[in-house]
């Protein structure tokens, strides 16, 4: 099972990584405000993530780190 890892106070909420994930592991947060003021992502079920690391490579803040 993969591992993922976000930098939440660094995440603007684009919403790039949530669309780029095959198995809709992530979504934007409704209940949680970063320290610069945004939704940040969060993942929404851990077991379906295959480790593909698309929503990384898809994210332009490099907030997400991805292990196998």
């Amino acid at each position: 099972m993969a591992k993922l890892t976000f930098k939440t106070d660094l995440c603007k909420g684009c919403g790039l990584c949530v669309n780029a994930c095959p198995k809709g592991v992530l979504e934007i947060a409704r209940d949680k405000i970063n320290l610069k003021g945004y939704s940040p992502v969060v993942a929404r079920d851990m077991d379906k993530c295959i480790g593909c690391a698309f929503c990384a490579t898809m994210c332009p803040d490099c907030i997400i780190t991805v292990e196998k």
